[in-house]
């Protein structure tokens, strides 16, 4: 999505997942690679590793998924991430990115980056 989204400017990203066969496939690790993306991975058994992960999947279903009903489930997918790309990422406001959406948090950071020198950013 965020090749998608960025015009493909991936080169950086850190991408942070749980160890799910899906995340540790040589296939995955390729395209990782091929996109420049870091790959970061929780420890295993520690929950903590993936609170902000678990927060927005729960965020998402109180205030998106259980307020809806949806006919399929591709409906459900493509209106949650249509829900992400179109509210949550570039509108909702987040008190721990000090109230800024995390789009705009986002490009804070790249910016202050780039006036420090540093390359990686958060996914």
């Amino acid at each position: 999505m965020t090749a998608a989204t960025q015009g493909g400017g991936t080169d950086g990203t850190i991408f942070h997942s749980d160890r799910g066969s899906e995340y540790t496939s040589e296939a995955y690790n390729t395209l990782c690679d091929h996109l420049g993306v870091v790959q970061s991975m929780g420890r295993v058994g520690s929950a903590l590793d993936n609170a902000a992960a678990e927060s927005f999947n729960s965020l998402i279903k109180v205030e998106y998924i259980h307020r809806r009903r949806f006919a399929t489930r591709t409906e459900a997918r493509l209106k949650a991430a249509t829900w992400i790309t179109g509210f949550y990422n570039p509108r909702r406001r987040h008190s721990a990115a000090g109230g800024l959406p995390p789009e705009e948090f986002e490009q804070n950071i790249s910016e202050a980056r780039k006036r420090h020198g540093q390359k990686y950013q958060a996914a």
